[in-house]
């Protein structure tokens, strides 16, 4: 039997949108947009590459919690605020994913929900079994019961 298993990163946002950060189903992880914000701030204003740095050290964290990691990405999608800027925002993206080559799509965007980040990125990475209850260890959330709020990861913050 194939489980669901939810992490949230507990933003007030995650309740009033619906949604959590990650959530692992079968084999795969999917991981929410993730933006340039840590501790519940938006950090490194103006600066795209670093933006593109926090947000996937924000998707790393996730899929941490879930028993998994970089390594284990398949697909990633960078909305950005300004295409011309792609160049900094593709270098951060191949320092962090490095020889996993994922693939990967760039699209520009109008605006995100606050008007000083400039990437998010959203993730899906693979890992047979993942999604099954106990498959990341003792620490990780186990399947989450009809109701329940999924399992906080601290620091992550929103978006």
């Amino acid at each position: 039997m194939t489980a669901t298993r939810r992490v949230s990163s507990d933003a007030p946002w995650e309740r009033a949108v619906g949604y959590s950060r990650a959530v692992a189903a079968g084999d795969f992880i999917f991981v929410t947009g993730s933006t340039s914000v840590r501790h519940g701030e938006v950090v490194h204003e103006g600066d795209a590459r670093e933006q593109t740095i926090q947000a996937i050290a924000n998707i790393g964290a996730a899929l941490e919690r879930l028993g998994a990691g970089l390594p284990d990405v398949v697909r990633t999608r960078m909305f950005v605020t300004d295409i011309s800027r792609w160049p900094e925002i593709g270098d951060a993206h191949r320092a962090a994913f490095g020889d996993v080559l994922p693939a990967t799509s760039m699209i520009q965007v109008t605006a995100l929900i606050d008007p000083r980040l400039l990437v998010e990125v959203e993730a899906v990475a693979y890992k047979p079994g993942i999604g099954a209850a106990g498959a990341a260890g003792p620490d990780a959330p186990a399947a989450d019961a009809p109701g329940e709020r999924p399992a906080a990861a601290p620091g992550l913050g929103w978006p």
